[in-house]
């Protein structure tokens, strides 16, 4: 029989159903599966077990009734940045220790009212700052295929926890790649929406124009049936978007056959790892064969968007992080007086957050502005409009989605720029607010997992979702799970 932590989001929901089991014994079988893994693999910094299975028994009752909401007693976690009503919310950040929101953030809303059941708040970079969450003032996630390696970041302890079953799906945040990255290096489904499809009201703000909301899934249905609650329109967001949201499970029809796939040659650089390059060029002729169309293209701005984000998105956190400072959130650090109090209160922030507020700083004072932050919101739209000419000749463009596999723990801590290449691949797109979706398409000789990312225009998660479940029905590199070693 197949444990039930094996089993994917929609084979739960299949079962829950059919009344195989009930909410409460599957719960309970993901809180035995924390339990027995997450002290080796570190994905939760709080664990709700008790609300879990208070959640779990209602479910089962409204289920009973006849209720039948779309995620009706199915067990969740969600990213550490996300606010949760009465739950501890930290951003992985020693400054907001033991501050407990007072609402839920629209997404997580959502996710309840469809009857999620709540297993708990999961291990990020601090304040989705990083690439590896080893950023994280708590502790450092470890991926469940090789756990000398990072699960990639800023939402390792999203993309970790299904990896390694402890839950069935998660949300994470993507501002550069947060969201796909891990998604690739742990081997799951990992969408990013367009940016304005999914609110971001109660999201913990880094950078104001980039951050997205977006699910974790073992198939790529997963991930378009927690897709499916947490789009659409938000009033209390102003940057949410108005547009209809399409039934995106029915998208997946196993048909691309005339779809056509730009393959951009700015993305296959020398530097990448081999067997990257290959597993993600033979996925590509795999959707050929299903009948999609290949076409070259080319993205010319692709090499500014390292430089562009890491103007931008410092800047924007610069702005968001100022009200941090011990008066209104978190623990103070008292000194008897305001300044000094003030800067000791900051200094709980880690190095890697410090250093992007002074960059973001820096980029936006008296007389920098115009040389820096102008400039790089300029090319933004250069880089933006490459993709707009490009998705007039093709549907999807498909690229790797990390330029390596999984580095080992502490091999990049030391060398800032070294970890900032590790987005090189997802950086672009979220520039240009469009939704991409990692998909599993192999493993390095290692048997590390390698990731294909396939992006769309902006409002055409339905077109990604389809493309990637095509692949993935013809393939099965999203069946293999990491044996993670536990104490018995």
């Amino acid at each position: 029989m197949t444990e039930l932590t094996d089993l994917t989001l929609t084979q739960a929901l299949d079962g829950l159903r059919a009344r195989t089991f009930s909410s409460v014994e599957l719960t309970r079988a993901f809180l035995e599966r924390i339990q027995q893994v997450d002290p080796l693999i570190h994905a939760f910094l709080t664990l709700t077990a008790d609300l879990a299975l208070q959640q779990a028994e209602a479910a089962d009752k409204a289920r009973a009734a006849g209720d039948d909401k779309p995620l009706l007693g199915l067990p969740l976690a969600l990213k550490d940045v996300l606010s949760t009503q009465g739950i501890e919310t930290t951003c992985g950040s020693r400054i907001l220790k033991g501050y407990v929101p007072v609402f839920n953030a629209t997404v997580v809303q959502r996710l309840y009212d469809a009857g999620m059941v709540m297993l708990g708040k999961l291990n990020m970079d601090e304040f989705a700052m990083g690439s590896s969450t080893e950023n994280s003032a708590f502790q450092i996630t470890r991926n469940p295929w090789d756990v000398e390696r990072v699960p990639g970041g800023s939402s390792g302890g999203s993309a970790a926890a299904v990896s390694a079953g402890m839950a069935l799906g998660t949300l994470g945040t993507d501002t550069g790649g947060s969201i796909r990255q891990p998604g690739a290096l742990c081997g799951i489904a990992a969408l990013k929406p367009s940016y304005g499809r999914c609110s971001r009201y109660g999201l913990v703000a880094f950078g104001s124009s980039l951050d997205c909301p977006g699910p974790f899934g073992r198939t790529v249905e997963d991930v378009a049936r927690l897709l499916q609650v947490i789009a659409g329109h938000d009033p209390l967001d102003a940057t949410s978007v108005q547009n209809p949201v399409p039934d995106y499970v029915a998208g997946l029809t196993g048909d691309v056959k005339g779809l056509r796939i730009g393959l951009p040659k700015e993305y296959f650089i020398d530097g990448m790892q081999p067997e990257v390059e290959q597993a993600v060029r033979a996925a590509v002729a795999t959707l050929e064969r299903l009948g999609a169309e290949v076409i070259e293209i080319s993205l010319p701005h692709t090499d500014y968007s390292l430089p562009v984000y890491y103007l931008i998105a410092p800047a924007e956190a610069s702005a968001n992080l100022a009200r941090y400072d011990g008066i209104r959130f978190g623990p103070r650090v008292e000194k008897g007086e305001m300044w000094p109090t003030y800067k000791a209160t900051r200094r709980q922030f880690g190095e890697e957050v410090i250093r992007r507020i002074m960059l973001g700083t820096y980029a936006l004072s008296a007389g920098y502005y115009d040389a820096y932050y102008g400039k790089a919101q300029a090319v933004r739209t250069l880089i933006k409009r490459d993709y707009d000419e490009a998705f007039k000749q093709v549907d999807v463009i498909a690229t790797p989605t990390s330029p390596t596999t999984a580095f080992k723990i502490g091999q990049n801590t030391d060398d800032p720029l070294q970890m900032y290449l590790a987005d090189v691949f997802t950086l672009p797109a979220s520039l240009a607010g469009i939704c991409g979706l990692n998909v599993p398409c192999g493993f390095d000789n290692q048997g590390l997992p390698i990731g294909l990312q396939l992006l769309g225009a902006a409002f055409t998660e339905e077109v990604v979702l389809r493309a990637g479940h095509a692949y993935e029905q013809a393939t099965d590199w999203h069946t293999r799970r990491p044996v993670v070693r536990h104490e018995a």
